[in-house]
């Protein structure tokens, strides 16, 4: 099988195909160096037989991380149930998280957005959700069977990296649909906190856009460099006990329940 390349164009034609005719040269030039482009290709041939966890282990160890563990006992070793972390490196911590699990459970599967699914050596860990394209309600058709399987779910409620807020570290608003899932389907929820930072750059950039009133996420563009930053890094893993779905009362709302989880996953940190 031929070796699915990252194409910086390819992708924006796929996405939006009006912005590339506009795009000048430079431009496209510029994003292939903040992505990598080169780098990350050069890893995927040198990989092209290796998928999932066999290629996120060859990343972890490519990239000298060392993945502490805590907790490991605390996620069921089968059954449904809903893995739910913060996110404050952007991709790393989700490879890094495959391969501590990958000797623990190898059913997890992780809600993405639909544009990682071009990674194609990853595409047995992603379920991708499209909410705007021409397949979004065959996308979230794909999210709503995945949570009603017997898989261990993989989900980064905040859908972003996380921000540096007043000196802290820590995701952006989470997102309910993972406790009306968990309700929906009668799946328990195991907290996870994973230590990490980017870039004092990454931060910094991230603030002063929001100081600007720019709503687009332009420091996203950065987060393959940050990616790269993150060799010989040590990064700790705390899985905390799992939650039941009948915590999650009706009496308030699952906007309550979400943020409720969020404050437990920061609480593993001490």
């Amino acid at each position: 099988m031929e070796q699915q390349l990252i194409d910086v164009e390819g992708i924006i034609a796929n996405k939006n195909p009006k912005v590339l005719k506009w795009l000048p040269g430079f431009v496209i030039s510029y994003l292939k160096r903040t992505i990598h482009q080169e780098d990350i290709n050069t890893i995927l041939i040198e990989n092209k037989d290796k998928f999932d966890y066999d290629f996120a282990e060859d990343i972890i160890h490519r990239f000298n991380i060392k993945v502490k563990i805590k907790g490991i006992e605390n996620v069921p070793k089968s059954g449904g149930c809903i893995l739910a972390s913060n996110h404050p490196l952007g991709g790393v911590d989700a490879l890094a998280i495959v391969t501590a699990l990958k000797d623990y459970r190898k059913d997890v599967q992780f809600v993405v957005n639909d544009i990682l699914l071009h990674l194609k050596n990853l595409n047995g860990l992603f379920v991708g959700v499209n909410k705007h394209g021409s397949n979004s309600k065959q996308s979230l058709n794909s999210v709503n069977e995945l949570f009603s399987s017997d898989r261990a779910v993989f989900v980064f409620p905040a859908g972003l990296v996380s921000r540096k807020t007043n000196g802290k570290i820590r995701d952006l608003e989470w997102k309910k649909t993972f406790i009306t899932q968990a309700k929906r389907h009668h799946k328990d929820v195991v907290p996870i906190y994973v230590n990490g930072k980017l870039s004092n750059f990454f931060y910094r950039l991230a603030n002063f856009r929001k100081f600007l009133g720019i709503k687009a996420n332009i420091e996203m563009l950065f987060l393959a460099k940050e990616t790269f930053k993150q060799k010989n890094k040590t990064i700790t893993i705390t899985f905390g006990k799992p939650i039941s779905y009948t915590k999650f009362h009706k009496d308030k709302p699952d906007k309550y329940w979400a943020e409720w989880v969020k404050k437990k996953v920061y609480e593993l940190k001490d």
